[in-house]
């Protein structure tokens, strides 16, 4: 059975960072693709990051130059360091996994950001 547990997340002042984590468990994970989303109450859940089995990352618009999502495929951890948060960055970020057509999802982790 698949399994995501994400950490890092907390209250952190406007300019600071945190660093997300997202344990894998149960799967190839060197082999796939996996993704950071985020959510805000009452909107869409957003694509925020993604890096695929080779190491190539893509990032939404209001997070580039900002967020670096890179893995360790020794830890089946992904990671999502992100610096220069801004209030708008306050989310729930969610770690998403999709090996052979499955889709997984972690738990979830608050991420608030103060200004």
């Amino acid at each position: 059975q698949v399994q995501l547990v994400e950490s890092g997340g907390g209250l952190v002042q406007a300019g600071g960072s945190l660093r997300l984590s997202c344990a894998v468990s149960g799967s190839t994970f060197s082999s796939n693709a996996i993704a950071w989303y985020r959510q805000v109450p009452g909107k869409q859940r957003e694509l925020v990051a993604r890096i695929s089995s080779a190491g190539s990352t893509s990032y939404a618009d209001s997070v580039k130059g900002r967020f670096t999502i890179s893995r360790d495929n020794a830890k089946n951890t992904v990671y999502l360091q992100m610096n220069s948060l801004k209030p708008e960055d306050t989310a729930v970020y969610y770690c998403n996994f999709r090996p052979l057509g499955y889709n997984y999802w972690g738990q979830g982790t608050q991420v608030t950001v103060s200004s």
